[in-house]
């Protein structure tokens, strides 16, 4: 690899700064405050995290030491803003594909290409796993593979992706996936992904508002309106 393996916070910042650069550009580049609510949402995250506004802060200078982020100056914070795909020089799509797997850990193919509707439109899942293969056998010149196929767990139809972006991972057979309920078939699971994704941005972009403009949280008074 070109850099040092990230922390695990590191690939959670950035790739929360890769997501909501995409899916709420009006919010973009993040305040810290916005980005630690983006970091431990509880929709899209694989882990959920709860990282505190010291630890971001922490791994946000460390991305900042490899190139990986950057800040400018806001009306009243800083913002930070996110240059993965030109430090990686990778293409968009697989810029796309890291980032998401830094988010929600490891997927197949077709998830990948339900979880990337918001951040870019594959043609098929083919091209989905063109992109992986591509990074798969990237060349040691390159900076090595990014990518790696894990084995195929016992049940399963399809193998499983995850990124190398924080060293090398675990290659134990994935266990089984757990049956689809009839009640929730997979198109059904996939908007309701979208819509709590939805959900969690704008929670976000109402608490970095909120930041900006020094107000109080629902049910605390005001300073003024204090007897």
């Amino acid at each position: 690899m070109i850099f040092n393996p990230l922390t695990l916070a590191e690939a959670r910042v950035l790739g929360t700064l890769m997501e909501k650069a995409r899916t709420v550009p009006d919010s973009y580049p993040m305040t810290l405050n916005a980005l630690v609510a983006g970091c431990n949402q509880k929709s899209s995250r694989d882990p959920i995290t709860n990282l505190t506004e010291s630890q971001v802060q922490e791994a946000l200078d460390g991305l900042k030491g490899r190139s990986l982020a950057f800040t400018g100056r806001g009306t009243r914070v800083d913002r930070w803003e996110h240059n993965f795909q030109r430090a990686m020089v990778v293409p968009e799509q697989s810029a796309v594909l890291l980032g998401l797997l830094m988010l929600r850990g490891p997927q197949t193919a077709g998830e990948l290409r339900i979880h990337s509707e918001r951040w870019y439109r594959f043609a098929d899942i083919s091209s989905v796993e063109g992109f992986l293969e591509e990074m798969r056998d990237r060349s040691e010149e390159k900076g090595g593979p990014l990518v790696v196929q894990l084995p195929r767990g016992s049940g399963a139809r399809e193998t499983r992706w995850a990124h190398l972006l924080c060293g090398p991972v675990e290659m134990a057979a994935e266990p089984a996936p757990a049956a689809a309920s009839p009640a929730t078939p997979m198109g059904l699971a996939a908007r309701v992904s979208v819509l709590e994704e939805e959900v969690a941005s704008l929670r976000a972009v109402v608490e970095d508002l909120r930041s900006q403009l020094g107000l109080s949280q629902p049910g605390h008074p005001e300073p003024n309106d204090r007897a």
